[in-house]
């Protein structure tokens, strides 16, 4: 998968630009009096953006096999968000006297730059002969109010036979210890929803269930901590040692009769690992133990199982032509019987792989019989044909064919997803505060931004994007209940790839930092820090608590969304010059914290400082800060 990702890398320029003619037509209506000149200068940018936009849909597509599409969609991109800081450095700028007149001298300079550039963009995109759109490929957002219940996850397709079988081998061992089966295949084929139809059928209502999401780092402690946590149903604190943690699973797994462990996504190959992670799953005397394992690798499954392995097989093109008919709702169409030939076509190019069949099937359901024929005949298609189907890269087409057809909001907000490392559980709450932060929210004069982000979770939910978690419930201290969900592998990738740069701190276009040490200055060997939209600092394992650089967060100046995983009080004291954050989630900090500096940040919405042991001149910043929802 990452070798796709220097072609798909321009794919995100539709939604980035949608957001910058969104802020330009802020700008030329919002309360802030613009200059004659100026405004005139903003109504021609916004119509020289909105013919580059027409054509953009033609250049992404030929991004992805043609190099010279590729650098002018970059180029685009890149000058998006240069206007974007352009903008909000003004805004802010305009709020005081002293701002006010410097940017009577500097801001037309930077428009003149910022024209020319485009100019020389608009110029290289008729060079290229890009095709402006005739019609739309923009989804209508769904009533909100038909999608407020609660989703309940559709029956499984096509895997009856392979679930009686799972069944069949799990109660069939005749030890009274533990029974390991695992299932192996390649990725996106339906392992992990195969383990959770087992996990949650009736069989095993009453056993002592655990889920646990073992991923490519393999860490036996972070497992034997899970498993005691979910078996003692509380969050137990961390132990730190094997042994221990073999005596805490022995105490809890004997007082159990029957318990059913899934370990999700198995990558380590080592032996002597897998052999370790067997004994310390079979130290109850009296209970008896299933352990069902998920894995890419025959030999992996072969090393760790006590019966035989499952080899999950591919579904049929009829299995995938029935999971796109649900996702799809083909049989309340008009249409039907012109669509189906198209439909079988495609439900063939998805491989027998689930989950391209649910996102494709979501994406087709609200498509005309013209664009279901588009899709089959798409060139993207072509981008999987000749590797290994092992490799799980037989399904990035039709995954790419699903982000191609999102709306472009749609796509930052899906693309963003990524910024989390692989495997880590998503909290909605935090999620559609930041898409809001950084502007990603579609113009509505119907639904609030909190309600299009609620629409945005149930879309990608149905495409099969984002996924439900089967962790235990978090709450915070106000008992508000916490949603998460996680990613699948394969679309994890898939968000990288498009993304592309935006994450590599050592590259000249990173907007997304993560886990950058707070102790050392905020620099990469060719990044502008102050292209930073997203930064997300943390305290480097073994430096005391107090320890923070005085330019670990400064440099960021056009900073959206700042998340510190720190305790020093020391981040406040740059915390004012981030005019452009919108969105700090700074708790458990310790010492006294002077929120003097909290009320200069006019645009920010979002606001977590719970457990912080010390507030002084909170209530007085709150009242200034006019955006916090």
């Amino acid at each position: 998968m990452a070798a796709a990702a220097a072609v798909v890398g321009g794919m995100v320029a539709s939604g980035v630009i949608k957001v910058v003619i969104k802020q330009i037509g802020s700008a030329i209506g919002g309360k802030i009096k613009l200059h004659k000149n100026l405004k005139r200068d903003l109504q021609k940018m916004q119509m020289t953006l909105e013919s580059v936009e027409a054509a953009l849909s033609d250049a992404e597509r030929r991004s992805i096999t043609d190099s010279s599409a590729l650098l002018w969609v970059n180029r685009l991109k890149a000058a998006m968000y240069d206007i974007s800081d352009m903008l909000d450095d003004f805004q802010s700028d305009t709020q005081s006297l002293f701002g006010a007149m410097r940017k009577r001298i500097s801001m037309p300079d930077k428009m003149k730059k910022m024209q020319k550039c485009l100019q020389k963009i608009t110029e290289d995109h008729q060079n290229y002969r890009l095709t402006p759109e005739t019609c739309t490929n923009e989804q209508q957002l769904p009533d909100i109010r038909e999608n407020a219940g609660t989703m309940v996850e559709a029956e499984i397709i096509g895997r009856a036979e392979e679930k009686l079988e799972i069944l069949a081998r799990l109660s069939g061992s005749t030890s009274e210890h533990t029974t390991f089966v695992p299932i192996w295949g390649f990725g996106g084929i339906g392992k992990s929803t195969l383990a959770r139809s087992v996990y949650n059928h009736p069989e095993f209502e009453k056993h002592s269930r655990v889920w646990i999401y073992v991923s490519q780092i393999f860490d036996l402690k972070k497992i034997g901590n899970t498993i005691i946590s979910q078996l003692s149903r509380q969050q137990s604190q961390q132990i730190l040692d094997l042994h221990s943690i073999n005596i805490r699973l022995q105490e809890l797994l004997a007082e159990k009769k029957n318990a059913l462990i899934i370990l999700d996504d198995l990558w380590e190959k080592r032996p002597s690992q897998l052999e370790e992670l067997k004994s310390m799953l079979k130290q109850g005397k009296g209970c008896k133990v299933m352990v069902v394992v998920t894995t890419r690798d025959e030999g992996i499954a072969n090393e760790i199982s006590t019966v035989q392995s499952y080899n999950l097989p591919q579904l049929s093109d009829e299995m995938c032509w029935e999971i796109m008919r649900q996702k799809s709702k083909f049989e309340t169409r008009d249409d039907k019987e012109r669509l189906e030939p198209i439909g079988k076509d495609i439900a063939k190019k998805c491989k027998g792989v689930a989950l391209a069949a649910q996102s494709l099937g979501h994406i087709l359901k609200s498509k005309s019989y013209g664009e279901w024929n588009s899709v089959r005949t798409n060139h993207i298609w072509n981008l999987s044909t000749s590797t290994d189907a092992s490799s799980g890269h037989e399904v990035l087409g039709s995954l790419l064919l699903s982000y191609n057809l999102m709306p472009p909001y749609l796509k930052l907000c899906f693309a963003y997803c990524a910024i989390l490392p692989k495997g880590r559980k998503m909290n909605k709450y935090k999620l559609i505060h930041q898409w809001i932060a950084l502007g990603f929210m579609e113009p509505s004069s119907i639904f609030s931004n909190w309600q299009l982000g609620e629409s945005y979770i149930m879309q990608l939910l149905e495409m099969s994007i984002l996924r439900h978690s089967k962790a235990v419930v978090e709450c915070y201290d106000t008992n508000k209940i916490v949603t998460l969900f996680t990613m699948h592998d394969l679309v994890h990738d898939l968000a990288r790839s498009v993304m592309a740069d935006e994450f590599n701190l050592t590259g000249p276009n990173c907007r997304y930092a993560w886990n950058i040490d707070c102790t050392k200055p905020l620099k990469s060997s060719t990044t502008s820090p102050e292209k930073l939209r997203v930064l997300n600092i943390v305290r480097a394992a073994g430096t005391s608590w107090s320890k923070f650089h005085h330019d670990a967060i400064a440099p960021a100046k056009y900073v959206r969304v700042l998340h510190a995983s720190v305790k020093s009080n020391r981040l406040f004291a740059s915390i004012g010059q981030l005019k452009q954050l919108r969105y700090l989630h700074a708790p458990n900090i310790q010492g006294r914290v002077d929120l003097g500096c909290i009320g200069m940040l006019r645009k920010l919405n979002y606001l977590n400082l719970s457990n912080c042991e010390e507030l002084s001149a909170l209530l007085e910043s709150i009242g200034e800060m006019e955006g916090l929802m």
